[in-house]
């Protein structure tokens, strides 16, 4: 793996800099990524932030976390909102109704990429394959971040910026 140091990804060819792409997520995941996908959200170092993925595993397998996100410093304060009882709060202080709109979204959104005439197991289920409720706010704030229109993404983001802990894409990867 290349040292994933500060060069900026627009001084790298194409080439460099889509092997950068995936030194960097590959680095962030800690393993090989095992299907396809793209990053949508970065910092303005080129670090990736959010992936959207494929709803297929390279394997055939279904992935039903069509926005993961990578950023490590993001997943660990996130995590630390999780273990404080996160889940359960946003659950209960969102919108029901916005919530099964952005799990419906997510998911319609998922399954249309599914190749035409796909007859193997497919994802199912809204954020992060959840079909009800709130399973993990990871996978909210990945799709808010990346545009979608998540009640839950919006709370995390709310109590991260309480903290000065939201995403702020000028602030390097670390």
């Amino acid at each position: 793996m290349i040292d994933p140091g500060r060069r900026p990804v627009d001084s790298a060819t194409a080439d460099d800099a889509e092997t950068l792409d995936r030194d960097r997520v590959t680095g962030l995941l800690g393993r090989q990524p095992q299907g396809d996908y793209e990053i949508v959200v970065r910092r303005h170092d080129g670090w990736p932030v959010v992936l959207r993925n494929h709803p297929l595993l390279h394997s055939g397998r279904p992935m039903p976390t069509r926005y993961w996100l990578i950023d490590r410093e993001l997943n660990r304060d996130i995590g630390r909102l999780e273990s404080t009882g996160g889940v359960d709060r946003a659950e209960a202080e969102v919108d029901p109704a916005a919530l099964e709109a952005a799990h419906a979204a997510y998911a319609a959104e998922r399954g249309a990429e599914l190749p035409v005439g796909h007859d193997g197991p497919a994802p199912h289920g809204g954020v992060g394959g959840t079909r009800v409720g709130v399973k993990c706010l990871h996978a909210h704030y990945a799709y808010f971040l990346a545009g979608g229109d998540d009640p839950v993404g919006r709370w995390v983001d709310e109590h991260l910026r309480a903290e000065g802990r939201h995403f702020d894409p000028g602030r390097p990867a670390r």
